[in-house]
């Protein structure tokens, strides 16, 4: 599987870094961090390439690239608003145009509390569109007893949605 993962935002990069980090060794990761300071050693995961956020030329900007999916981890509300209206004047929004483009799997995680009617408004969209929009939510049915269960609960849903196979959490029996 080739995925992009892009990280934009401040708060809740270290939810996208570990959505990285537990991928399986299979998974071919394109990744775009908005944080110029971050480099690739940030990432546990060795099937990682790097990407600038404001290279619109990558080769992850191409639907002849062929990526299978796409995830924006987290996805700030600035994102969310540009890919709601077509702008696509940075990779991360370049690659989400493209994803939706293609009818690939494109999910968001906005990251944000409360939310506002116009954030809203964007999301409804985006999901009448067929993107998949999954705020980084707890289930209290895995029963998670620490902060990483929690996480590891969210991400596994996200890749549930994404087709790939995870054990990252208790799942309902």
């Amino acid at each position: 599987m080739k995925l992009v993962v892009a990280i934009t935002g401040a708060s809740g990069v270290q939810l996208g870094k570990k959505f990285v980090d537990y991928l399986p060794s299979d998974v071919e990761a394109h990744v775009i961090v908005s944080d110029n300071a971050v480099t690739v050693d940030f990432f546990e995961n060795k099937n990682v390439t790097l990407h600038n956020c404001e290279n619109i030329a990558a080769s992850v900007s191409s639907g002849s690239f062929r990526v299978d999916a796409t995830a924006i981890i987290p996805c700030s509300m600035n994102t969310l608003a540009k890919i709601a209206c077509g702008i696509s004047d940075n990779l991360p929004t370049r690659v989400a145009a493209v994803a939706l483009k293609e009818q690939k799997k494109l999910l968001l995680a906005p990251r944000e509390l409360p939310l506002s009617a116009i954030a809203l408004e964007n999301m409804h969209k985006l999901a009448s569109l067929g993107v998949i929009v999954a705020p980084p939510v707890i289930g209290y049915y895995s029963e998670q007893q620490t902060l990483e269960d929690m996480e590891k609960f969210i991400i596994g849903k996200w890749y549930d949605v994404l087709g790939i196979p995870n054990d990252l959490y208790n799942r309902w029996e």
